[in-house]
């Protein structure tokens, strides 16, 4: 049996508060709210969803899994996650690939890529 990525759940402060973020920015439904502890993102019938699981520690240091969103130009994408309440960190590019690195709400960073020619 193979396994497959069912969900990547992000350790957080607020699930609620996060999910207001991440919810818009991958434009996911609210699937389940478990009384503010645990709030599931996606969409129904498909996967993988994002978790959102409050812990009682803010995140310290660099996250050591992170998104790589590509499908919008990368300039209008990130535009539209730090009107979402996105934070720009950095910018890379590298012949054939280009990235911005940004933070969410809680410092959670994510990079949004575009292949270049």
């Amino acid at each position: 049996m193979t396994l497959r990525i069912e969900m990547v759940t992000i350790d957080c402060e607020d699930p609620r508060r996060l999910a207001e973020f991440w919810a818009p920015a991958l434009e996911l439904d609210v699937l389940a709210d478990y009384g503010g502890e645990f709030v599931l993102l996606g969409r129904p019938g498909e996967s993988p969803n994002v978790g959102l699981q409050k812990v009682p520690e803010p995140r310290v240091g660099k996250n050591r899994v992170h998104f790589d969103l590509h499908g919008e130009p990368r300039a209008a994408a990130a535009e539209r996650m730090v009107g979402l309440g996105a934070k720009i960190l950095t910018e890379h590019t590298m012949p054939g690939l280009a990235w911005i690195v940004l933070a969410d709400p809680e410092g959670n960073e994510f990079c949004i890529g575009e292949h270049t020619d």
